[in-house]
């Protein structure tokens, strides 16, 4: 596809970026809908976010993602952020409308509609999320509406206890776990879902996120890391059911396309083109 001067722009910025799979994702769809749109990804440094998002009004980008390490810090520099992407305290999606530099979060709508397609019924579930950055706070936000109880758990218990904190504004279901050793069976014994939201798995010989004897075939196994790990292929081997962030990567980037372009997009295209980009990686 030829690139003119009447050629949208759409970035993605973090640090890093080379292992992106959304610009596959995004380019596929454009191609296959006739857009004259380009996804472009861009590494930028914590300190260069500043000047980043300038930029997007300077070069009159339509829009970008943004990932990791700069979906919290970037809300101070938009003109305008979403109610949910307030509460969440992150974006990943800024639209560009004549300047004006508006923020979403995409993640939880899209870990939702990951589960719905697999599905996983949460609505009455007893769910555990190990983790609460800024992913943990974006799938919370929509699990803690729907299930019976949501237990989160963090190595730091400060950052667990203020997303506790933040969600009981709003929601009387959310506790946090306890990992007492009396009571870590029993606990586990209870739980219908289990949500890994921390890097770990990303690199090899990480430990695993919970003690994978404490899972019984019962339970429901989700990562949000999109490459499948070794917990989640220990998980399928006590009989769990599984699912990786794939799911969730794909479906964010379908409601951030609409964000950007008002029209919805071939999402078989868009999860073919991360499936082949997954394969090569």
């Amino acid at each position: 596809m030829d690139v003119s001067g009447k050629t949208k722009i759409i970035g993605l910025f973090g640090f890093p970026v080379e292992h992106t799979l959304s610009p596959a994702m995004h380019n596929a769809a454009f191609k296959a809908m006739g857009l004259d749109m380009r996804y472009l990804p861009f590494k930028v440094s914590p300190q260069d976010l500043p000047h980043a998002v300038r930029a997007i009004r300077a070069l009159n980008l339509t829009g970008v993602n943004v990932t990791v390490p700069h979906k919290e810090k970037v809300i101070s520099l938009l003109d305008e952020v979403d109610k949910e992407a307030q509460f969440i305290g992150a974006v990943n999606t800024i639209v560009n409308k004549d300047g004006k530099l508006t923020g979403y979060n995409t993640d939880g709508r899209g870990f939702m509609q990951s589960l719905s397609e697999a599905g996983i019924q949460v609505c009455g579930k007893k769910i555990l999320i190990i983790g609460a950055g800024g992913a943990s706070r974006a799938i919370s936000y929509y699990l803690s509406e729907k299930a019976g109880k949501l237990v989160l758990f963090d190595i730091d218990k400060k950052k667990a206890g203020r997303l506790i904190r933040d969600l009981r504004k709003i929601r009387k279901n959310v506790f946090p776990f306890n990992l007492q050793p009396s009571s870590f069976n029993l606990a586990f014994n209870e739980l219908d879902i289990i949500i890994n939201a921390t890097p770990l798995g990303l690199k090899k010989g990480d430990p695993l996120p919970v003690n994978i004897n404490n899972l019984h075939k019962k339970h429901i196994v989700c990562d949000l890391i999109y490459r499948r790990t070794p917990f989640l292929d220990k998980a399928s081997k006590k009989g769990c059911k599984t699912l990786n962030g794939l799911g969730m990567l794909l479906w964010q980037g379908v409601f951030a396309f609409e964000l950007w372009t008002g029209k919805k997009p071939p999402v078989t295209v868009m999860q073919k083109a991360l499936k082949s980009g997954l394969a090569k990686a």
